[in-house]
């Protein structure tokens, strides 16, 4: 292990303006992307003009979560071709106000395609932003321990974003009545926008601070020179398969898959559907089965009738009905969910932190990724297989330190990838195993966890809480055993400069 170089403490005024600018998108990327879960469910029974718990909403979210995350490979991995055929700086801020207008758009939404189509923008945005704003960072800072240092350092905002909207998620929950309607739709019946609405309006947020300092922050100094003297090369896709590439960009992919993987196969559905089966909620489960029975029959009823059939009505007043019952059970099921939530937050931040700090003492980099793999080994199965039949704190923090173990893998990858993919290729490189790797692989892990391994240890019966949450566990494991034996075929950086 080297011992830590000297970093100045000093940054000058552009660079205080580029870290803030970095920090600002990776906040909102996390808070543009966490806003689905929190908005989705209402958004799509208010345009579908069916009850929350329709079976039609837990299937247009699973297809929305598909399709934005589809969108959002593709498109993020032509968007890494942009950032270094167009410039890092102008590329990243393009993404930023597409995923910051896309969501205010989607709080207009009057038809169900509309509102697909914005947060397909947003997830676009994002992806976009990722690879931008780290290829930026790489090369505005020359020193490479003080990029280390920042790169590790802006990355872990991304962390505080799912804090920070469900935060105000809350606030418009109990505020929303008293906000301005703003032109924005109102469900039928109802006299007030719904709370959904203004949530996604707050997504325009970041476009403003950006928008005006980004004018006082310089393009990547390297790419505008070599561009300039005509010796940038052109970006290709098909380079990035060059035997001089094949294996780092194959590798960075997989493993990029893998964090993505873990985070959705596992992390991800806990919060949902692994959460109401603890222990601590024994009573509230028993209490509900009935309930949940009841509203499965009366929606399929109602969906069996013909729009203009005069007793979808009847049906509908009883499925609210139904609702009603469920509610103050839910409530508490709720508080549970959030509390679960929150620990994968401040895991994640933690991990976020930690790996900025073991970036500081420049550990090789396969080392310091075996920090993070060797322990997952061993967490991630534990937590599932032995700490959630017991629940309580122990499962709290075990979870916790899953998500520290997971979400630290993202900010590795933020850090490595700039430096092994050519000037030319950084943009390219970087999408290709974030985007393709990670969005579009590896987030489909949740499909795998939920629809697939799930419904097979249920056999003919329904899929419980505790049959998601072994799914979950040997999702991960299996995918923590892959990614460990990947980890050592990931080459160390051959240069630690801009270049």
């Amino acid at each position: 292990m080297n011992t830590p170089a000297s970093v100045p403490k000093k940054l000058s005024l552009v660079e205080y303006l580029v870290v803030i600018i970095a920090s600002i998108g990776f906040l909102f990327d996390t808070y543009e992307l966490l806003m689905t879960p929190l908005v989705a469910p209402y958004a799509l029974a208010e345009l579908l003009k069916v009850p929350l718990n329709n079976p039609l909403v837990t299937d247009w979210v699973g297809r929305l979560l598909w399709i934005s995350a589809l969108c959002g490979g593709v498109f993020g991995l032509f968007g890494g071709w942009l950032v270094d055929q167009l410039g890092r700086k102008t590329v990243m801020g393009l993404s930023i106000f597409i995923y910051s207008f896309s969501p205010f758009a989607a709080a207009y939404s009057t038809t169900l395609p509309m509102f697909v189509l914005f947060r397909s923008l947003t997830f676009i945005g994002v992806c976009v932003e990722f690879v931008a704003a780290i290829t930026w960072l790489a090369e505005i800072f020359s020193d490479p321990r003080r990029r280390e240092r920042w790169l590790g350092l802006t990355q872990a905002f991304a962390s505080l974003g799912g804090v920070l909207v469900t935060a105000v998620s809350f606030w418009i929950s109990s505020h929303g009545k008293d906000l301005p309607h703003l032109g924005l739709p109102t469900a039928l019946g109802a006299a007030d926008p719904s709370a959904w609405r203004y949530l996604l309006m707050t997504g325009i947020l970041p476009a403003l601070p950006v928008a005006l300092l980004l004018p006082f922050v310089p393009e990547s100094q390297i790419w505008r020179q070599r561009r300039a003297a005509r010796t940038l090369k052109r970006p290709s896709f098909t380079a990035l398969f060059a035997p001089e590439l094949r294996r780092v960009t194959l590798v960075t992919a997989a493993l990029s898959a893998c964090a993505y993987g873990i985070a959705f196969g596992a992390l991800q559905v806990t919060v949902a559907r692994v959460t109401p089966g603890l222990p601590e909620l024994k009573e509230q489960a028993k209490a509900l089965a009935p309930l949940r029975k009841e509203a499965v029959a009366l929606n399929l009823q109602l969906n069996a009738l013909a729009a203009t059939d005069p007793t979808r009505k009847e049906v509908v007043g009883k499925i609210k009905e139904n609702f009603g019952k469920q509610k103050p059970i839910n409530d508490e099921v709720k508080k549970m969910s959030d509390t679960v939530q929150f620990h994968q937050e401040m895991g994640g931040l933690i991990g976020r932190i930690l790996l900025a700090a073991l970036l500081f003492y420049g550990i090789r980099r396969v080392v310091l990724l075996k920090i993070f793999q060797v322990p997952a080994l061993i967490v991630l199965p534990l937590t599932y297989f032995v700490f959630f039949p017991q629940g309580g704190q122990v499962f709290l923090l075990a979870y916790g330190v899953c998500g520290l173990l997971t979400v630290a893998q993202f900010s590795y990858f933020g850090e490595y990838l700039p430096k092994v993919f050519p000037l030319h290729l950084r943009g390219t490189g970087g999408s290709f195993a974030t985007n393709v790797g990670g969005r579009m692989i590896g987030t489909s892990m949740a499909f795998v966890t939920t629809n697939l391994v799930a419904p097979w240890l249920s056999g003919s019966g329904p899929v419980m809480p505790m049959h998601v949450a072994q799914a979950a566990g040997g999702v991960a494991a299996a995918i923590a055993i892959l990614s460990f034996a990947l980890g050592f075929l990931l080459p160390e950086p051959k240069v630690s400069g801009a270049e």
